[in-house]
């Protein structure tokens, strides 16, 4: 696997040949003093060019940075897919290498770099043929660092996750498991994962990132919220789907709790109380779905609650 060294010799010296290319920069966990190097990560790098169509009509220009296992060209898809995009401004390559290595490679007209260079906190100059490039404060990852909710934002996440969970409760009594799981994962989990990163951002004054996808939370959550978080993920059987339920409605309550308390917001525990119990009344159901003959059964499970 080629080096660090190596790899970054390689993209200055592509840069300097090419007179089209007239700075480089680069983003991402390889300019973040914070994040533990590794062989993963990425090479996130950025070409101002004078023109982006040359680059584009040439398919294979991108072999001189290594053997690829496999390219992907984001403008390119959206492209096909009659999406709105941009080329003439920027156009990406992202290259996964025979060696290991990845570079997601940027070109970016020279008004486009003008307009977004230092947006970015996680950014650190490589080459500047021109003195195109203003000067920047020392790369940190302030951009990341997760952002304090107004209290429409608190209040909306606590609905929605309490309001959505009854859908996951009918999936799993019809019989629909994958209904009930994307639910769970693509509507619900978001609004868990907001509040994992408010409570974080409570107890270290919202001056961390928490990483793409939460890749962090283990380094900030204390050890008996992170096994409950992990508890939170499941297999495909509908026991465990009801564990998994019953684990986020108690992760969330703890969490939602102490962020309210943390921002001065206002706690609805009418509307988790109410919703745990409807969820524990679904889940103890002795009746097949539909079955309205029971429904006075239905009724005393509920009150027992």
């Amino acid at each position: 696997m080629r080096s660090e060294k190596e790899m970054l010799d390689l993209i200055l010296e592509v840069a300097r040949r090419d007179k089209r290319i007239r700075a480089v920069y680069m983003n991402g966990s390889r300019t973040n003093p914070n994040v533990e190097k590794d062989i993963f990560q990425d090479y996130d790098i950025v070409y101002a060019v004078t023109e982006t169509a040359g680059f584009i009509a040439d398919e294979n220009w991108i072999s001189v940075f290594g053997d690829p296992l496999i390219v992907q060209q984001p403008e390119k898809l959206d492209s096909l897919q009659g999406k709105p995009c941009h080329p003439e401004e920027s156009y990406g390559y992202l290259m996964l290498f025979s060696d290991g290595n990845r570079i997601d490679l940027h070109i970016d007209s020279i008004a486009f770099t003008k307009e977004i260079y230092g947006t970015d906190s996680l950014t650190v100059p490589l080459l500047d043929k021109d003195g195109l490039l203003p000067p920047i404060e020392p790369a940190s990852d302030v951009s990341y660092h997760v952002k304090k909710p107004s209290a429409g934002q608190y209040l909306s996440a606590c609905n929605d996750f309490w309001w959505c969970m009854q859908n996951v409760a009918k999936g799993l009594r019809r019989g629909q498991l994958p209904y009930a799981k994307n639910m769970l994962e693509q509507v619900i989990r978001p609004h868990l994962d907001d509040m994992v990163s408010w409570w974080i951002g409570c107890h270290y004054n919202f001056r961390v990132s928490v990483g793409a996808f939460g890749k962090y939370f283990e380094k900030y959550l204390p050890e008996d919220y992170w096994e409950l978080y992990k508890n939170t993920h499941c297999s495909a059987e509908c026991q465990s789907v009801w564990n998994t339920v019953f684990h986020f409605c108690d992760l969330f309550q703890a969490l939602s709790r102490t962020v309210a308390e943390c921002l001065d917001f206002a706690y609805k525990t009418e509307e988790a109380e109410n919703m745990t119990a409807y969820l524990k009344m679904v889940y103890r159901m002795p009746l097949d779905v539909g079955d309205f003959q029971q429904k006075d059964k239905l009724d005393r499970i509920y009150k027992e609650q």
